[in-house]
């Protein structure tokens, strides 16, 4: 079988890799230490196709220690006791490495088991994962690592490995290629950073390329018809669900409808209606709340239209929903105040519903006062009576400050004009 075009070209050498000089860069504290010759313990955190594998395969080649290299999703415990059993055997009398790819994987007996062989050294850990490992992996073995994160490749660094694979190819199939205007600016920036995704499209787009005369035509329709979906990185359990949604929330409750849309468009192509709506409805209630109270049952309106239209046409009446809330006027005081009782609640602070507020018209004989003395609102001018509504111990108490917009400075002030500026 023929080995993939990423694999192929897979970099022998940190210089070689295209991206994250961050760490890459001469200077950087990673490469100093990769270079001393000391290995330490480590953690690669990114997205896919970013150069976490090639990154850990150039350490362990010029390392001198025995390597080995599991994965996440098929390794057993059987597997890693495997590995330990070489330690201080001949094999690895350099010492043992350990490519642990998409450790997350592991559950916490595996991870386990490998912390006394990385605390005493015998063997050196390089582990990768594409989620969070301060969410995903062991907190003890987390301990005697350093997590390195890998970030996303720009297209600058996309355009540089393309052109490098497109004189591999040429030298392989011992044609020229004549690409259109535009191509590999394209493909850059349709892969989503991953470089693995670029050289796969490019190869695919290459293999439909019939020579003609001596030379394959490589157009930009035909890399669009390969790469159109590349961009989307998404996964409903994963890191990239969490920051989208997150990113579209708080889009909206930074009043940037463009941005805003940005993250529902990417939400809705991830066929992801559910978390679309959830947040929308959550955004209408906690960010815009009270500042435009009218502006919930018009976006529930909106959610209902959505799930009952499905998609592509739910498109239509979310955008509606997510310009309006993000354009809307914003408060959270309610928010706040709900979530400062929730906490008082929480903490043990409470007591005994005051007598004129509870619900029985009788009294106990050991009531040293008869009568619940309720005074009804309704009865007294402007439907308002001074009256003890909170527990004994939380009198005086404030959880709701009005916020500073129209609405809810028009309702402060009518009520301190009722209530004449007093307060219980």
């Amino acid at each position: 079988m023929n080995q993939p075009l990423a694999q192929r070209l897979r970099p022998q050498a940190l210089d070689e890799v295209c991206g994250q000089q961050h760490l890459l860069a001469k200077g950087k504290v990673f490469r100093s230490t990769i270079e001393s010759g000391t290995i330490p313990n480590m953690i690669f955190y990114g997205p896919s196709g970013v150069g976490k594998t090639t990154v850990a395969s150039i350490i362990a080649k010029n390392s001198g220690m025995r390597l080995h290299k599991l994965n996440g999703t098929s390794a057993s415990t059987g597997d890693i006791k495997s590995v330990l059993a070489e330690i201080g055997t001949l094999h690895a009398s350099g010492g043992i490495l350990l490519y642990l790819d998409e450790i997350q994987y592991l559950n916490k007996k595996q991870q386990q088991s490998l912390l006394e062989c990385i605390e005493d050294g015998s063997v050196t850990l390089i582990a990768s994962t594409t989620e969070n490992p301060y969410f995903y992996i062991y907190n003890a073995l987390l301990s005697r690592c350093v997590v390195f994160e890998f970030k996303a490749l720009s297209p600058a660094d996309i355009q540089t490995g393309l052109q490098k694979a497109l004189r591999r190819l040429e030298q392989e199939l011992g044609e020229p290629f004549v690409l259109e205007e535009g191509t590999l600016e394209y493909l850059s920036q349709a892969c989503g950073g991953d470089m693995r995704k670029a050289f796969g499209s490019l190869e695919f787009a290459v293999s439909a390329a019939q020579p003609e005369q001596g030379v394959r035509k490589i157009s930009l329709e035909m890399v669009q018809q390969v790469a159109q979906r590349t961009a989307m990185r998404y996964d409903r359990e994963g890191d990239d669900h969490y920051d989208i949604v997150s990113a579209f929330q708080k889009s909206m409750r930074g009043s940037d409808p463009d941005a805003a849309l940005h993250y529902l468009a990417r939400l809705l192509e991830a066929g992801d209606l559910i978390s679309a709506c959830r947040r929308l409805m959550v955004c209408a209630c906690e960010d815009v709340g009270v500042a435009w109270p009218q502006i919930i049952p018009i976006v529930k309106a909106a959610v209902d239209a959505a799930q009952m239209l499905g998609l592509p046409e739910a498109r239509i009446p979310l955008a509606d929903a997510v310009v309006l809330v993000a354009t809307a006027p914003k408060s959270n005081s309610a928010y706040l105040g709900i979530n400062a009782a929730m906490h008082d609640l929480q903490r043990g602070k409470s007591g005994p519903i005051p007598r004129q507020l509870q619900n029985k018209h009788f009294d106990g004989e050991d009531a040293e006062q008869k009568g619940q003395f309720y005074k009804y609102a309704h009865d007294f001018p402007h439907h308002w009576v001074e009256q003890q509504y909170l527990p004994d111990a939380l009198v005086g108490t404030v959880y709701y400050e009005y916020g500073d917009n129209k609405t809810e400075q028009a309702a402060k002030a009518y009520w301190n004009k009722i209530k004449n500026n007093t307060r219980l």
